[in-house]
């Protein structure tokens, strides 16, 4: 009997490394598309920054405008407080404002017509005296050079005509006086400030009553009411929790692995039981500690134990497709929204 033997040259020997090499790499490549690709998914909830409107005062509250459910525009009527004190409050201030302007305006103001008419027609009556004079001592300084007239009746002329330009002067600063204001600078000066001061209090007066009758701070709907008509409130405790579209997030978790790969200003991708196939979102914050999983957290794709806490914000028009408390899961934008 004969043996078949093969004899391995180097050639031979070759062949079948590369063989098998083409093989194994062959195999390699229909293992990996076989194989699913693994999704990178956080999870996590719709959350939201209520905006809780309530008196800047202590009062008593007399009315409620709204109710839960309600949406609201941005300055409509929330509720009302007793303004009665301090509508009574503002009343005394305008009556002391004006009481303080006209004290202002009768210090500001010249003395009465009949005053500056008097001073005024005694004014010219010493004008036409002067005048007369003047005229008087003309003529008999002529006169005197023909010896008409003495020299001690141009003397005494003289004389009276000073006399007369004094009176005049005097006369014109009593008309002006009649015509200037009757209080002084200073007097003037401290009627202002009390005019400013009457005004500043009217204006704090106003805005207590402005601050009784409550408006809505932002756009929204009302998320609750949280207190009713008869109710005594300190100042600052709510009465209207109000959900404004643009305060709704997603919160979530991501593993401390993952943690490199994520950064604030990244989009992702939000996918729960009403949003639409494109809801995107911006990485708004991450916290700068880790935690502990929350138990409420449950993932077959998050097994690690640290996460950090993250918050994605969406456009306005994709916030209000979320309820705050709603489950979301959240995928980097780079892998697509598919399931």
């Amino acid at each position: 009997m004969v043996e078949n033997t093969v004899k391995w040259t180097p050639m031979r020997i070759l062949l079948g490394v590369l063989l098998l090499i083409v093989i194994g790499t062959t195999v390699w490549w229909f293992f990996l598309r076989s194989r699913p690709a693994v999704l990178v998914e956080w999870q996590g909830y719709a959350e939201a920054d209520y905006v809780k409107a309530g008196p800047t005062q202590q009062g008593l509250i007399t009315a409620v405008h709204v109710a839960r459910g309600d949406r609201v525009l941005q300055g409509a009527s929330l509720f009302d407080q007793d303004d009665t004190f301090d509508t009574d409050a503002a009343n005394q201030a305008a009556r002391q404002l004006g009481a303080a302007l006209d004290q202002l305006a009768n210090l500001k103001s010249p003395s009465k017509p009949t005053e500056i008419a008097a001073a005024d027609a005694n004014l010219a009556e010493a004008v036409a005296a002067r005048d007369k004079t003047q005229s008087d001592l003309t003529r008999n300084q002529k006169l005197l050079l023909k010896g008409y007239v003495t020299d001690q009746l141009v003397d005494q002329e003289a004389a009276d005509l000073r006399s007369a330009g004094s009176k005049v002067l005097g006369l014109q600063a009593v008309l002006k006086q009649a015509q200037s204001p009757l209080g002084r600078d200073g007097e003037i000066r401290t009627q202002s400030a009390a005019v400013e001061a009457a005004s500043a209090a009217l204006a704090m007066a106003r805005w207590r009553v402005a601050q009784r009758h409550v408006i809505s701070p932002v756009s929204g709907v009302i998320a609750d009411v949280l207190a009713r008509p008869g109710e005594t409130l300190v100042a600052s405790a709510p009465v209207v929790s109000i959900l404004p579209p643009a305060n709704i997030f997603v919160r979530f978790f991501i593993p401390e692995p993952e943690l490199p790969h994520v950064h604030s200003g990244d989009d992702v991708t939000l996918l729960c039981d009403t949003c639409p196939p494109d809801l995107k979102a911006k990485i708004s914050f991450i916290a700068p500690q880790s935690e502990f999983t929350p138990p409420v957290i449950y993932s077959e794709s998050t097994r690690g134990k640290l996460v950090f806490l993250a918050e994605a914000r969406p456009a306005i028009e994709g916030a209000v497709l979320l309820n705050p408390g709603q489950p979301v899961t959240v995928r980097p934008h780079q892998q697509g929204n598919g399931p």
